[in-house]
């Protein structure tokens, strides 16, 4: 069977490949469409290693929350220009990352890519994901994800900044009352905005302070302008310092944005007494797109004399 313009357009609506590719795999297969998926994922697969090793700092991150507010799923999928991040099947794919990371019982990435990808036929989510490379022509990087389920009465709030940017959960045990998802999101902003490492200064490692305290009270006694300082005034100096830190790092202690005047602490306490029943926030998380990747400093200059080269 020839490669026939409507075979060419039903291949090319399958896989994504350019029209010169799906003809010459049709052409390879006899027409035959199975056989020439097959032989444009094995052409892609090859050319997704080559990809491989380039570094992929931009992409999204995606939410996903069930519509009772039971669960939640939340994911960083990196590619290596923003301009394919903005691409609609690129977060397609991300949106069906987090659907099955929703119902994953995978603790960690590498199992995840393991698992049967549920949009394909018979393929793990390692294979879709090269499949998916050599489609789109970028090295792409599941980099994490976070499930939230609860089984108290409440709900995971959520927020998503920037398109995908900055992404936050909020896990909240009380009655799912307008007044609670309001909260919720509320304060998912304000994790997204200040990035906070704790729930509470309860949950903050001791070592950590200690050594903190160690450090302020030796820079204290080094300050020529402490030097007639009694030491209950210095330690008193140290103590303030490490309060004022503790309410930077401590998403309890913070400030409410929306209303400085109060504690986060304060205003979970006030949305308490407005539906009558205790409300507490149980555990937070947040991922900032590309957090902790180092980009690589391209030299536009050399890279043409290299292509120029070879």
């Amino acid at each position: 069977m020839a490669a026939t313009p409507a075979l060419i357009k039903e291949l090319r609506e399958l896989t994504g490949s350019g029209m010169s590719d799906c003809k010459k795999a049709l052409e390879q297969t006899n027409g035959d469409i199975k056989k020439a998926v097959e032989f444009l994922r094995e052409k892609g697969l090859a050319a997704a290693e080559k990809k491989s090793g380039r570094i992929a700092a931009e992409g999204l991150v995606g939410l996903l929350v069930a519509p009772d507010f039971s669960k939640a799923a939340m994911v960083e999928v990196n590619s290596e220009t923003d301009f394919v991040a903005k691409n609609a099947d690129f977060i397609t794919y991300v949106n069906d990352v987090c659907t099955q990371v929703l119902d994953s019982k995978s603790a960690d990435v590498e199992a995840f890519l393991q698992e049967k990808w549920s949009k394909g036929d018979g393929e793990n989510v390692q294979d879709a994901l090269k499949g998916k490379i050599a489609t789109i022509g970028e090295n792409l990087n599941i980099r994490r994800f976070i499930r939230f389920e609860k089984s108290a009465p409440g709900i995971i709030a959520s927020y998503v900044h920037g398109g995908g940017k900055i992404g936050a959960l909020l896990e909240i045990d009380g009655p799912s009352t307008d007044n609670v998802k309001e909260m919720g999101y509320n304060l998912c902003m304000q994790i997204a905005a200040l990035f906070p490492k704790y729930l509470n200064v309860s949950d903050v490692d001791q070592e950590y302070i200690e050594s903190e305290r160690k450090i302020l009270d030796a820079a204290a006694k080094n300050d020529p302008s402490n030097a007639s300082k009694p030491a209950q005034v210095i330690e008193k100096m140290v103590e303030g310092r490490i309060n004022k830190q503790m309410k930077e790092i401590c998403l309890m202690e913070q400030e409410y944005v929306k209303d400085t005047s109060m504690t986060v602490k304060a205003y979970v306490e006030s949305v308490a007494k407005e539906v009558g029943a205790e409300v507490k926030l149980v555990r937070f998380a947040c991922y900032e797109k590309g957090e902790g990747i180092e980009k690589k400093q391209e030299d536009f200059a050399e890279e043409v004399a290299k292509a120029m080269q070879g």
